[in-house]
Order: C-alpha cells, then structure tokens, then sequence
C-alpha cells in the first residue's frame, strides 16, 4: 500500500473515531442541557468549512445549527453591532457553530473600511465584556482561529476558480484580500493582543494541510468539553404488521421521477 493510500486509510479511520465521540458528545449536551457555541474565524479559504462539515456530518441538525450571517441590513447595521448575534446563541440541548462571527469587524470590516474608526475601537474594547458575558450565562464558548499561508491560499483560490461547482466560494472578498494580505495580518494580530483572552482564549489551528486541521481541530473540541456517555436507551425495531384487508391503488396513477441511472 503507498504512503498515500496509507495516510488516507489513516485519516478516514481517525475521522469516523472522532465523529462517534461527536454523537455522544451531543447526546450529553443534550440530556445535560448544556449550552455550547463555537467561533470559526480565519483567513479566506483557511477551511473552515471543511471542518464545520465533518463535526456535524452525523450530528441531530435540530441541535446542532450552523450560523453563517449575510451583510447586515439597514436596520442591522442601526442596532448594538453584536444584537443580530445574540438572537443565534445556543439554548439548553444546543451546539452552535458560526462560520464568522462578530469578529468580522476587526477583520474585513476593519480592512476594507466598512465600519469607522470609532466602530472598530468600541469593538475591541466591548468584545471582551461581551463575551464574558456569554460564559458567565452558562454557555461554553470555544475560538478558532484557522491560519493558512499565503501559498497554499492562491493554490486553493485558483482550483475554486477552476471548478464549477465551487465558483460561488470565490467572491469578490476572497480576491480583494489577496492584495491586501499585509493588512489582514495586521488586524488579526490587533484583535488577538486585544480579545485572546485568559477566559476566552483563542486556538491556533493550522490548516496548510486540510486533513491534519480537521482532525487536530475536532479532536482539540472534545478535549474541551468535560462530558461523559449517556447510557441509551436500547432500539428494538418491532415487527412489521400486515394489513390483511387493504389493496394499494395501482402504481399507474403515480407520477414517477424519470430514472437516468
């Protein structure tokens, strides 16, 4: 078997480990009601979005929700900047991921002049107190922050423009923060100095290599959660029951889709 083969083997095999303890990570949230909220922060194709799929690949959707918030509105962009947030935070039994989160102000709000100067400043001064109230709630909050090199993100910006299933990934964002790649480094490192903090610390996650910062990633969540298995209930599939006295109306009469394969 090559190496390849190998790794890949290894990985898949590691994967659906980490994806089991996801399920019974869930099943206590939710008997315990417990309150999770996770931040998946980072530059333009760093892979977020690959990770976010494999942790909720096998998870109860009606307890597991994914938050990915378009532009404010004129009426957004009129409340407190973290109001459209808060009605997103998770209730007991629910796990929370924002792909993006408020921290969009010290990034591209920041970089590409979308929000004033006094805006932002407010914003780095608050987002601390904001967040140690969210904690202080009783909900876990847990950061990450997915660093990608400049290299392997034009690698990943042209296979996007190259597929067409993956050309709405590119936006006119992703292009514009290729020239200005000094600056996002600038204001990631500002917001770090001001929100990485002793209670709500952020997590590097390197993501060069995508399988690695999928597996160190998920693998990292559930050493932060301090849950325990929730003995279930046994599923016992009864018997089916015939109905002797019923005839089903023809297959005839039904419109069916049309088979191409």
């Amino acid at each position: 078997m090559s190496e390849k083969k190998l790794m890949k083997k290894q990985y898949e095999k590691k994967m659906q480990e980490l994806q089991i303890e996801l399920v019974r990570l869930q099943d206590w949230v939710i008997d315990k009601g417990k309150k999770i909220a996770i931040i998946f922060e980072g530059r333009d194709a760093a892979g977020k979005g690959g990770v976010i799929k494999r942790i909720t690949e096998h998870l109860n959707p009606r307890y597991c929700k994914i938050v990915a918030l378009a532009a404010p509105t004129e009426r957004e962009k009129s409340q407190w900047y973290f109001q459209r947030y808060v009605a997103h935070l998770p209730a007991a039994g629910e796990i929370v991921i924002f792909d993006r989160s408020w921290y969009n102000r010290a990034g591209v709000e920041r970089v590409m002049g979308f929000c004033s100067e006094k805006q932002y400043i407010n914003f780095l001064q608050t987002c601390p107190e904001f967040e140690r109230m969210i904690i202080s709630s009783g909900i876990q909050l847990i950061k990450y922050w997915f660093s990608v090199s400049p290299e392997e993100q034009m690698k990943r910006f042209n296979a996007r423009a190259e597929d067409p299933t993956k050309g709405w990934k590119l936006s006119p964002m992703d292009l514009e923060s290729v020239k200005r790649w000094d600056d996002y480094s600038k204001a990631k490192d500002n917001m770090f100095e001001h929100t990485d903090t002793q209670f709500s610390p952020w997590n590097m996650v390197e993501s060069d290599n995508k399988k690695k910062a999928r597996i160190n990633c998920i693998n990292h969540f559930l050493e932060q959660v301090k849950y325990a298995p929730i003995n279930m209930p046994e599923v016992v599939m009864p018997n089916r029951v015939q109905r002797k006295h019923y005839e089903r109306p023809p297959r005839s009469i039904y419109n069916y889709v049309k088979e191409v394969l």
